[in-house]
């Protein structure tokens, strides 16, 4: 084997590598400390929890700590209603946003998708810009839009559509609001990458056959779009499910979401345990789309 050739194959095997390092040391391995972490007790101490592993005990050390770990945390978390109140309340805000993003995203991806070469650029240009301003000063922003005295309740009472300055603020309204402001670049991307690339003849045929413009989208675009929209629903859905920042700013504190609930646990109540319980319990729950979407769409765009 030639030098290049050896380099060639090298290099190769980093191109691989490297990315599941990555993902060992800053995903897999943290994970399974908040794992651990899970699995032990609320202590008096630093760190907050017990058992701590000793290497400096030898063999007993280690029967110790395999001793005191528990799933007390877990059956805590799958009997207590707070925390499944707040997996519901998280998976329906999520669902109902995603669903609110695909209606108001969709639209824009194929609007962008029509329109000529040199301003489809420009376009996409004026969707992302607002993800150049931090996402907390963009919430604050809805703060101030969404207050009693703020602009929309001014532009409503100028145009006389309420008698009187709406509540918007802690309310699920208001942070549906601030979820699709903050996530509709993640919807209309990936389907606009989609659209974009579709075969222009494929609809010229079907109208040469006599199809009407709604059942061709119907029949035709939508079917061929598909991989862009479980893409864009993916990933909305997900970070959804653990936002933080959106529900705590502009939410109330009557059903707070799974992220709301975790930093209570964390900071508030300093019971690690438990909040690292319910973050696993989190991560399956999150991982469990992902593994529906390869093992049963994946296939089917293959086939398609």
């Amino acid at each position: 084997m030639t030098a290049a050739r050896r380099n060639g194959s090298i290099l190769q095997r980093l191109v691989w590598r490297i990315p599941f390092a990555w993902l060992f040391a800053f995903f897999l391995l943290p994970f399974l400390i908040v794992v651990k972490i899970s699995l032990s007790q609320t202590a008096i101490a630093q760190p907050p929890y017990a058992p701590v592993f000793d290497l400096a005990a030898g063999w007993h050390g280690v029967v110790a700590f395999i001793k005191g770990l528990s799933l007390d945390n877990y059956r805590l978390v799958g009997s207590d209603p707070i925390y499944v109140l707040s997996y519901v309340k998280s998976v329906e805000i999520a669902a109902f946003s995603t669903l609110l993003l695909l209606l108001v995203g969709f639209p824009i991806a194929y609007g962008i998708a029509r329109t000529p070469r040199r301003v489809q650029a420009v376009l996409v240009l004026l969707t992302v810009l607002p993800f150049w301003t931090s996402q907390l000063i963009r919430v604050y922003a809805w703060m101030n839009i969404l207050q009693r005295d703020g602009p929309l309740n001014d532009v409503l009472m100028a145009l006389r559509l309420v008698k009187e300055p709406p509540a918007w603020l802690a309310t699920d309204t208001a942070i549906y609001i601030g979820i699709v402001y903050s996530y509709l670049p993640f919807m209309v991307l990936p389907v606009y990458a989609i659209l974009q690339k579709l075969d222009e003849s494929l609809l010229e045929a079907a109208a040469d056959l006599g199809c009407p413009r709604w059942k061709t989208f119907w029949l035709v675009t939508l079917p061929l779009s598909s991989s862009g929209i479980m893409a864009g629903v993916l990933l909305c859905f997900i970070p959804i499910i653990g936002e933080f920042v959106i529900p705590d700013l502009l939410g109330g504190s009557q059903s707070p979401m799974i992220g709301q609930t975790i930093w209570l646990e964390f900071f508030g109540n300093k019971d690690w345990p438990v909040a690292s319980a319910v973050a696993v319990v989190l991560v399956f729950l999150l991982v469990t789309p992902i593994v529906f979407y390869q093992n049963r769409a994946m296939p089917v765009l293959e086939r398609d």
